[in-house]
Parts: structure tokens; sequence; C-alpha cells
């Protein structure tokens, strides 16, 4: 035992002689220009219990420092032998919550091969008042893939570096248990009412509600498929979803490898209690899809694609000719009125024809306060996170005015996004940092509809966001974490029959 003590009190002794010294310099060189780092984390707006924002100094340099300062609180920190600085987390949340509501100042000093030290040009990030959701959900997929294994859905704590499984796949490939899984959605970002899809092998839809699972089969004799895009809806055990004849096309040339698209969509809307589906809209001359709810509930908004361009006489529309069309199909936004009583729907209203301006809408979703709705615009089709064209776009809902988040836009892909509870926070995926992989991004969006520069999710080495060949799909914000565990969900996806659903016409 005293030799396992001694062993240990060593090696103690050696990682403590290893850490570089945090002293800043007396003598320096002033250099006014900001310092390059990776993530660009400078002249941010970042949540108030964000976990610390570590970063590489990416300036050759054979030693860096940063000093923090905010709130009467002072962080002085040395980087590793990569330059990699990393925040001890007491002090970087005890800095935040000091400051909220203010600014607080980044000053970086770099030493290079001579000895001699540089001081950079200050930057000052603005700690946000209000808070993010603590919890962010989403699933890891290679970009292109061809099997269905090495899949899972995650949930990582905002205010640490802790990622926990929600459910995963099978590791290796095995046909009788290959199997996808995808489209998790939450009631009002809480986890007690949620669901995903299971797609294959254990085929289904996994719904929770409260510490009951239930896998049901949302395919019907009258609808074109089970259920897809869903949107559950906030006061009601009700969810609204497309139903699609989707398949993939591959580009042979060009930049764009891949485009899915709809050869058919409708909507429905599926009563979880009574396990009933209804139809909403079933109309071959349109597609709509990507359904959503606004906060009365009372209005379902949605896409819709008008594919009588693509016909030829009385023609159907057909597969072949969807692909030699891909980029002639546009949707566009719409607004259903709901009564909630009768569960019926009203007359549609078209709330932006973008296919008037050869664009097209996907995702759109509602502020929490209802005020604005964010979607995101692009050159055709529906299946944005493929298109370069894609960006963020927000419409007023009470003025009507459209505008692009110019600040949190990029030249690559921006798509995919959810709000936080607060209606603060906006998360949306990117693949601006390589063309690839899509990573989550965040901005502030203030009362006035405005954001801010958008930042990076912070990890705890900064080379995981390089390391870690994995796209990040679907990113949705919660306020509390998935609480049931992965075996339970494992045990109801391959030891369970999905119940059948009754229609109501």
């Amino acid at each position: 035992m005293k030799r396992i003590l001694l062993y240990l009190t060593l090696l103690s002794g050696l990682c403590l002689s290893c850490k570089k010294e945090a002293v800043i310099p007396e003598k320096f060189t002033y250099k006014e220009q900001l310092p390059v780092i990776w993530p660009d984390y400078t002249l941010l707006t970042i949540p108030p219990n964000i976990a610390p924002m570590n970063f590489k100094v990416k300036t050759e340099a054979e030693a860096a420092i940063v000093q923090v300062t905010g709130g009467g609180k002072e962080i002085i920190v040395a980087g590793d032998d990569k330059n990699t600085i990393q925040f001890p987390a007491t002090s970087w949340h005890s800095l935040l919550t000091a400051s909220k509501g203010d600014a607080i100042k980044f000053t970086l000093f770099t030493k290079d091969k001579n000895g001699a030290w540089t001081r950079w040009q200050s930057y000052a990030n603005y700690v946000a008042k209000e808070e993010i959701d603590p919890y962010l959900s989403y699933r890891l997929i290679e970009p292109g893939y061809e099997l269905y294994r090495q899949l899972g859905i995650y949930q990582r704590n905002l205010g640490t570096f802790e990622e926990t499984p929600i459910y995963e796949n099978n590791r290796a490939y095995d046909i009788k248990d290959n199997h996808c899984i995808n489209c998790h959605t939450y009631q009002n970002r809480k986890t007690g009412n949620m669901l995903f899809h299971v797609r294959q092998a254990h085929g289904g839809t996994v719904i929770v509600q409260g510490d009951k699972i239930k896998k049901v089969n949302l395919k019907t004799d009258s609808t074109i498929s089970a259920g897809v895009y869903p949107a559950w809806h906030p006061m009601l055990n009700k969810v609204a979803f497309s139903v699609n004849k989707t398949g993939q096309s591959f580009h042979l040339i060009g930049q764009t490898k891949i485009e899915v698209l709809d050869e058919a969509s409708d909507l429905i809307i599926y009563d979880v209690d009574k396990d009933e589906v209804t139809p909403i809209c079933k109309t071959p001359d349109l597609f709509e899809t990507f359904p959503t709810w606004n906060k009365a509930g009372d209005t379902l908004f949605y896409c819709v694609a008008k594919p009588k361009i693509l016909l030829e006489g009385n023609d159907s529309i057909g597969w072949k000719r969807a692909i030699a069309r891909y980029d002639s199909i546009y949707y566009d936004l719409m607004a259903m009125p709901y009564d909630m009583q009768t569960n019926t729907f009203g007359t549609p209203a078209v709330i932006f024809p973008a296919s008037q301006i050869h664009k097209s809408i996907t995702l759109p979703r509602v502020s929490p306060d209802g005020r604005y709705l964010l979607f995101t615009l692009g050159d055709f089709g529906q299946f944005h996170i493929w298109h370069k064209s894609s960006d963020l776009y927000v419409i007023d809902l009470l003025t009507k005015s459209i505008r692009p988040l110019s600040k949190a836009n990029s030249p690559e892909v921006d798509s995919y996004h959810s709000w936080s509870s607060n209606g603060r926070w906006i998360v949306f995926s990117s693949r601006r940092d390589d063309g690839s992989y899509t990573r989550p991004y965040f901005t502030y969006f203030n009362e006035k509809g405005g954001e801010t520069k958008p930042f990076i999710l912070p990890v705890e080495n900064p080379e995981e966001h390089i390391l870690r060949l994995k796209s990040y799909n679907i990113p949705e914000l919660t306020v509390e974490p998935v609480r049931i565990t992965p075996g339970q969900f494992k045990d109801v996806i391959y030891n369970s029959e999905a119940k059948k659903v009754s229609l109501k016409q």
C-alpha cells in the first residue's frame, strides 16, 4: 500500500512539474492585432452557463498565456505544449456568473523562439443575462454513410463537457439487427414526452411518456409511409408528422454528391393516447412536409411544393423525372389553422411564396414567444443539409418582415436549427469549418430580433472537433436530460413489436 501511495505521489509531482507556470510577462511588445485562435472565440455574446471555451493558439509560438478579467475576478492560464488553453471549470463559471450582463476581457501573450513576448490586442466577449438550456441532444453520423452502424443519439451537458448516449445502435454490421435511428424530438424542450424513429430491423417510432416507452407503427393502408418529420403539439398529446416517399440521388460530378428528394409527401396527426392517426392533407398534386406548431398550438406551419411544374400532360411526376428536374422543385411556407377541440384544420394560407423567387424553404421553427419564425432558405429542394446555398432566415410574424441572419450565415451549409426555451439562443448545424462535417453553432438572438456572431460548441480539447469524424445531426436544446436509459430503449426496440395504429378519416 505504501508503495502505491509513493508511486501516486511521484506521478502527481511529475504532472505538476510538466504544467507550465501561468505568469504574465513583465516585458513584451504590443501588437495591435487580434490573435488567431481556434475556435474563433473572439467578439462574441456567450451564455453565462456555458462550459469553458477552451481554444488553441494558431500563431506560431513557443508558449502562450491568457489573462481573462471580468466581474472583479481574474483567470490566468498557460497553454500546454501545443498552445492549447484550457480554463479551470470552477474559476470559469465563477467569472461568468459574476459578469452577467457585462463584458469579460481576454488578453493573450505569446513567446517566440528567441524568448521574446508579444502582447496581442485584447478582445471582449459579452456575457448575456439569459442562460442557454443546459442540454443539447444530437445524432452522430458519418456525413456519407452506407451501413446503419455506429449511429447514436447523444446528449451533452452544455455547462460541462459530459456527453452521454441516449441510444446507440449496433456497433458492427449485422443484417438481422441492422437499423437506423433518427428524428429525435421533444414536447416543449422537455424530455418527459419525446420520440425518435427506428428504421429497417426493429422498425417503429419509439414514444416516451414519463417513465413509459412504447414502439408504434405509424403506417396505415391510407398513408404513403410511416411518420417522418415530427412536430409535438405544445399542449396536446398529439404529434403532427409528414409522411414521405423519399429517395436519394447520387451526383457523379460537382461538389454536391447526394440529393434527397420526395416523390410524394402528405401530413398526418397522431393521437399518442389513442394510437390513432388522422390525415391532415392528402393531395397528390402537392408535397407537404416539415410541420411545426406555433406557441398557442392553434396554427400548423409547414412547407409545400407544387410539383406540377414537372408534369407533362396528365403524366405522373415519376421518380426519374423528379431526379432530372431536382433543381426545379421549390417549397413555400404555409400556415393552417387548427381547432384543438375538434382536431380539425382550416384553409391553408401562404406565408412566404419562396417559389416565386426560385428559392425553397425548409425547417420552419417558431420562437417560444410566438413572434418569430426561423427557417432555412436554399436554391431548391427540401434537404438543405446538402445545399451550400442554405442560409438561416427569420420572419417577424408581427410585422411580416423577412431577413437573413447575416451575422450567423456562412458561405457553407447552415441548416438545421432550434430555439432555446427563453428564445434568446439559437443552435444550428453548419459546415463552415471544412465543407463536409456539420457541427453545432450557437448565436444569441436579442429582443429586437437581431443575432450575434456565432460560436462552435465548446469542447475540452479543441482538436476534438477535427479528430471526431462524425457530423452532429439535428441539434435540439432541452431544459433537462433524457432519463430513460439506453438499456431501456434497447429492450423496447429489440424485444417488442411495433403496435399498429388505427386510422380515423
